[in-house]
């Protein structure tokens, strides 16, 4: 099974990472980090790199692909490379996935039309321009298209996704495994649990915050 994730320059790490440390366990998948050159490209505010082993050109097919988002994907989303390149190994895919912002690039690429779809929290409102349903949910499923919401939802698509693919068993040993057991200290990683004052604050300044994420 061959796993296609996508990278670029500012793309949120845990976006792609988070799904990868899951779903590398499942049925000795073999993944790839594909991008428009070979090399690094820097995450988020451009700390920490990532390393794209192998151009588009080389990945022409997948059995699941992984767009994940981050400030970056503003760039994808008029990229006629990426869009086409999305449009042909989606041909090949099982599973058709994307992490927070990175919904955005599937449906600009027209793979979200009449489906029903997520992202980040501060990006849903930009879904139905590309003709796709928001929905506020942590993981979506629309037939074979996977969209999680924002960044941390990525690693919970992995193992609803690994269990798919290998079961559900073998999705706890992975989860066991990771330890994935979160205990959060505060409860506001959603807009319907957080204090009303950060919420607003987020929405009235989105662009400074997705800009970062």
């Amino acid at each position: 099974m061959r796993i296609a994730i996508l990278l670029f320059d500012r793309v949120t790490s845990l976006d792609a990472v988070g799904p990868y440390e899951v779903l590398r366990f499942a049925q000795q998948a073999e993944v790839v980090f594909t991008g428009k050159e070979v090399g690094q490209v820097r995450a988020g505010a451009g700390t920490l790199g990532l390393m794209v082993d192998k151009e588009l050109s080389e990945v022409p097919s997948a059995d699941v692909l992984i767009v994940p988002g981050g400030p970056g994907q503003v760039d994808l989303m008029t990229d006629t490379e990426v869009l086409e390149w999305l449009r042909q190994v989606d041909q090949t895919t099982t599973w058709t996935a994307s992490v927070c912002t990175g919904s955005l690039v599937l449906a600009a690429a027209g793979l979200l039309r009449g489906r029903k779809a997520t992202s980040h929290w501060l990006a849903l409102d930009q879904l139905p321009e590309f003709g796709a349903e928001p929905v506020e949910q942590r993981v979506v499923f629309d037939g074979k298209y996977v969209t999680a919401a924002g960044v941390s939802a990525g690693i919970d698509m992995g193992f609803q996704l690994a269990g798919r693919i290998a079961g559900d068993v073998a999705a706890q040993y992975i989860q066991l495994g990771l330890e994935y057991d979160p205990q959060p200290l505060h409860d506001a990683g959603s807009p319907a649990r957080a204090p009303a004052a950060i919420v607003a604050d987020m929405r009235e300044n989105s662009h400074l915050y997705l800009r970062d994420t």
